[in-house]
């Protein structure tokens, strides 16, 4: 059944923007009475009946239930920015493997160092990956794609969160070492091409970070995120 986001629910109808409605009516062709899924982004689908007046659609309620697809953990990934269009795949399949939200950060070995405005139309295109990702891989949320940030600024934030994850790649703990019970918030660092210098890690001890590996062999800065997105859903029951 084809699945849409909306947040437009008034009464008993939920409303499409125009695109959604001009897939609906020449790409999918669909017909009156013809049935959609609708999430309300908020970890609700809807499903609905669709009633087409002219070139306008309103999507009647049929039934709703809580989307089967959120993990029972909250989990953001601090990635610092890498060069190229790499943050496009990591966005990607971060957002299939059931990310919550996306924080751009600007390490000191990072070697992309976008003006603001280039920056801008990055985050732009980061969220668009990330809505077009979710919409295909079922999720109950959109994930958020932040603006990018200094890396005190991102420690100081991931720092709330039950639990905080470092990857370095001179070593640390091992993902299966750590207990996971009780955790409903948890935050991961991955770095750029160059890795984390040495003022960065020790901060992120200060503040009690988990040093973390994964593993003898040195992953490509867009291949380490997505390995250890998979473990730690994987580890709390999520995959």
């Amino acid at each position: 059944m084809p699945r849409f986001f909306s947040d437009d629910i008034r009464g008993e109808y939920i409303y499409l923007n125009k695109d959604d409605e001009n897939h609906i009516l020449k790409s999918l062709r669909m017909k009156n009475g013809d049935e959609v899924i609708i999430c309300d982004t908020n970890g609700f689908d809807f499903t609905c009946e669709v009633q087409i007046t002219g070139d306008r659609i309103r999507c009647k309620i049929v039934d709703m239930n809580k989307n089967f697809t959120e993990p029972s953990v909250d989990i953001t990934l601090y990635q610092a920015l890498p060069k190229g269009d790499k943050m496009d795949m990591i966005v990607q399949k971060c957002t299939e493997l059931g990310i919550k939200k996306i924080v751009p950060v600007l390490t000191d070995r990072c070697i992309s160092r976008p003006d603001e405005k280039k920056m801008a139309k990055k985050i732009i295109r980061y969220n668009k990956i990330a809505f077009e990702a979710a919409k295909q891989s079922q999720r109950g949320i959109i994930p958020k794609i932040e603006n990018i940030m200094s890396f005190k600024d991102a420690v100081d934030i991931a720092s709330k969160d039950d639990m905080t994850l470092f990857f370095y790649e001179k070593g640390g703990n091992k993902l299966s070492e750590i207990n996971y019970d009780n955790i409903n918030s948890l935050s991961f660092f991955i770095g750029s091409e160059g890795g984390f210098d040495t003022e960065e890690v020790n901060l992120a001890r200060e503040n009690d970070f988990k040093i973390m590996s994964l593993g003898n062999r040195i992953l490509r800065c867009e291949t380490a995120p997505i390995a250890a997105l998979s473990c730690i859903m994987l580890l709390t029951d999520n995959m």
